[in-house]
């Protein structure tokens, strides 16, 4: 079995050429801990769970979309800004690249859902969605509208605490994921990208009433999450999908 590649603040691989480019603002992060042999079938062929002190993670991420530009050009104000969660597991290839693998991504805006869906071939869906912030407290809202099920979603509100001088292994291996796995055209593909390193900060959960994680094919994960975190955000670019 392959040793997988170090855990890195920053990209282990420079991305040559910008295929997209995104920002992603006020981020928070919620995980749950979970057995590795709970979310391998949920994994593509070629991948494994990537796991940290014998367990992987489940990791629910509410946060904007800011500026969606292709091929190098300005971001799209409008079309390409918009509130997005994610339903996301940790992966690791038989290259050693870590990786994360989408089981669902929320988004306000139907254009980008079907693009998505259509070209990347990601698991994109409409939902009516909102992010509110008064001073450190943010409230995420998400429901489904299509293609469904319909009203799935929920509500995450966050209290934003002091910056993490030097985050800790396990803040670093949720958040430091350098390209998704997916499988195109019937073949395991990687998707690398790179960003400068995460400003992480504390934060405590304040309420929590989801369904997301449960449609996501993962009904047995709940309760408290075992990691809380939140970040102002990054700007982030993406290079050619590899197979």
């Amino acid at each position: 079995m392959t040793v997988p590649e170090p855990v890195s603040p920053t990209p282990p691989r420079p991305v040559r050429r910008t295929v997209f480019t995104q920002g992603w603002r006020d981020v928070t992060f919620l995980h749950w801990a979970v057995d590795p042999a709970v979310v391998a079938p949920l994994l593509p062929a070629g991948t494994r769970p990537d796991e940290i002190g014998g367990a992987t993670y489940v990791g629910l991420i509410p946060f904007r979309m800011r500026r969606i530009g292709l091929l190098g050009a300005p971001g799209m104000p409008w079309v390409g800004s918009f509130a997005e969660t994610n339903v996301r597991l940790y992966s690791v290839d038989e290259q050693g690249r870590r990786g994360v693998v989408f089981r669902s991504l929320e988004a306000e805006r139907l254009l980008p859902v079907l693009a998505a869906r259509w070209v990347a071939h990601l698991p994109y869906l409409w939902s009516r969605m909102r992010v509110e912030r008064e001073g450190d407290q943010l409230t995420y809202r998400s429901d489904r509208r299509w293609p469904g099920p319909r009203g799935t979603g929920g509500t995450v509100v966050v209290r934003v605490g002091d910056r993490l001088p030097e985050p800790g292994p396990l803040a670093r291996f949720l958040t430091s994921r350098w390209g998704l796995h997916q499988r195109a055209g019937g073949r395991l593909a990687y998707w690398p990208n790179e960003h400068p390193a995460w400003p992480l900060h504390a934060a405590d959960l304040l309420a929590l009433d989801d369904d997301l994680v449960a449609a996501a094919g993962l009904p047995a994960v709940g309760g408290a999450p075992d990691s809380v975190l939140f970040s102002p955000g990054v700007d982030v670019r993406f290079g050619p999908r590899v197979r």
